[in-house]
């Protein structure tokens, strides 16, 4: 029923906020929101660490709205949640435009076109002669292209391969912290050279 649906959106919109709130609205943050309702840390949220960790975030719901929202997060049915699950529905939507420029940036990066940012993807778009760590002898040039490829890739689950998904989850973020249409734009062109 409809009544039903605009509960769902107020417990997710609420959900949000409350991580918003408490400074959680990039990836690394609602990472951070995340593993803290993870008690048993096996990166899955089931249905108690769900219900404890909305009330922690100072949600008052009853059983039964957790325990829908909790079925709205799982989508694939597994009887837990896990990051991608939790990261999408609560970080902010992006709008059409925003949206446009990150996946223009992924597909400058993507330079082989297969869907995945690697190091071979950078060489030649990402000069790693200004990287401090690199003018310092510290790291060499492979180095340097996994960092860059860590700070978009899911908390915890690095494997030098950024996804369009991953890529979209991080510039999520970074919109969610931006109020200026404008402003994403400049950054997102200047950052990427687009």
């Amino acid at each position: 029923p409809a009544e039903h649906y605009e509960v769902e959106l107020r417990s997710v919109e609420a959900l949000r906020l409350q991580c918003l709130a408490r400074g959680a609205s990039g990836i690394k943050g609602l990472g951070r929101a995340f593993r803290i309702m993870d008690d048993d840390s096996n990166r899955k949220l089931d249905l108690s660490e769900f219900r404890k960790g909305i009330s922690d975030y100072g949600l008052v719901l009853e059983d039964e709205e957790t325990s829908h929202l909790f079925t709205l997060f799982d989508k694939d049915n597994s009887g837990s949640i896990s990051f991608d699950e939790f990261l999408s529905n609560v970080r902010p939507p992006m709008n059409k435009n925003r949206r446009g420029l990150v996946l223009q940036a992924f597909n400058k990066l993507d330079k082989t076109g297969d869907g995945v940012i690697t190091v071979d993807d950078l060489k030649g778009v990402y000069d790693v002669t200004k990287h401090p760590k690199f003018i310092s002898g510290e790291w060499d040039e492979e180095q340097v292209f996994l960092k860059f490829l860590e700070s978009y890739d899911t908390p915890n689950q690095s494997d030098g391969m950024v996804t369009k998904e991953e890529f979209v989850n991080y510039y999520s973020g970074v919109s969610a912290s931006i109020d200026n249409d404008a402003y994403f734009d400049l950054m997102m062109r200047n950052s990427w050279k687009m």
